[in-house]
C-alpha cells in the first residue's frame, strides 16, 4: 500500500565503476579535476539541491578510496555495487528501501562522472517530472549528422530528427524503477531504458551541453577548463 505522506526525493549516485576507457590509472570518479575529484564535484552540486531528502553513493564492496576522494561528504554510503551500472543501481534501491524509502518516493539516478552538474538543472528536472505519471530524464536533441559505422567506414547515414542524447539525472519513482531494472537485466545502460521496456514513455527534459559524462582522456582537460571558468 502506498503511503499517504508526500513523496520524497532521493539522489542515487552509482560510483562502483573502474573507468576502463578514461585512462586515469584507476576509477575515473576519483581522478582530480580543478582541485577535487570528479565525484566530489558531483556530490557538491547535489548537496545544493534543497528538495532532495538525501543522497546515497553506491560503491563497490572493496572500495577504499571514496572517503579520501570526497572528504566533505556526509550522506549515505553503501558498499553494495555490482559489476554493472544496473546492478549497482538495483542494489542501491534496495538499500534505500532498507532506509525507509517508499514506493511512491522519487529517485534521481546520476552518474558520478557528470561532474559539471548544476543544481538548477536538477531543479528543472524535478519541476518537469514531479507531477508526471512516469518520470523522465535530462537529455539533449542530437544536432549533428549521424553515421552508422561498419569496419571503420560509414555504412549509412542515420536520420537524426527526433533523436536525443540521454543524460542524468534520470528521475523515476522507486516502486516503478525497481521492477523495471529486474526485468531489464544487468546489461541495461540507463534507467530510462528499463522503464521503456515496461511500456512507459519517460519525459524528455532539455539538459545542458556542459552536463557531459567524463569518459575519455581528452574529457578531463575540457572538464578542467569549464570548472575553472565558472
Amino acid at each position: 500500500m502506498y503511503s499517504t505522506e508526500p513523496p520524497r526525493l532521493f539522489a542515487l549516485v552509482p560510483c562502483a565503476g573502474v573507468g576502463e576507457r578514461a585512462g586515469a590509472g584507476g576509477p575515473k570518479q576519483y581522478a582530480r579535476v580543478a582541485g577535487r575529484s570528479l565525484v566530489a564535484h558531483t556530490l557538491a552540486a547535489l548537496a545544493a539541491v534543497e528538495r532532495l531528502s538525501g543522497v546515497m553513493v553506491v560503491l563497490s564492496p572493496g572500495d577504499a578510496q571514496f572517503e579520501q576522494a570526497a572528504p566533505g561528504y556526509t550522506g549515505w554510503v553503501e558498499r553494495v555495487g555490482g559489476a554493472t551500472r544496473a546492478e549497482s543501481v538495483a542494489q542501491g534501491l534496495a538499500a534505500l528501501v532498507d532506509h525507509g524509502a517508499q514506493p511512491h518516493d522519487w529517485v534521481l539516478v546520476h552518474d558520478a562522472a557528470r561532474c559539471l552538474l548544476q543544481p538548477a538543472w536538477v531543479d528543472a528536472l524535478i519541476d518537469a517530472c514531479q507531477d508526471d505519471e512516469v518520470g523522465g530524464l535530462l537529455a539533449l536533441p542530437v544536432p549533428d549528422t549521424l553515421k552508422q559505422e561498419a569496419g571503420g567506414r560509414v555504412s549509412a547515414t542515420v536520420e537524426r530528427a527526433g533523436k536525443w542524447q540521454a543524460q542524468t539525472p534520470q528521475m523515476f519513482r522507486l516502486g516503478l524503477l525497481r521492477p523495471a531494472l529486474v526485468q531489464a537485466g544487468a546489461a541495461v545502460t540507463d534507467e530510462a531504458s528499463a522503464i521503456e521496456a515496461l511500456g512507459h514513455a519517460p519525459k524528455l527534459v532539455r539538459g545542458a551541453l556542459e552536463n557531459f559524462k567524463v569518459t575519455y582522456p581528452q574529457d578531463f582537460e575540457l572538464a578542467e577548463r569549464l570548472l575553472r571558468t565558472r
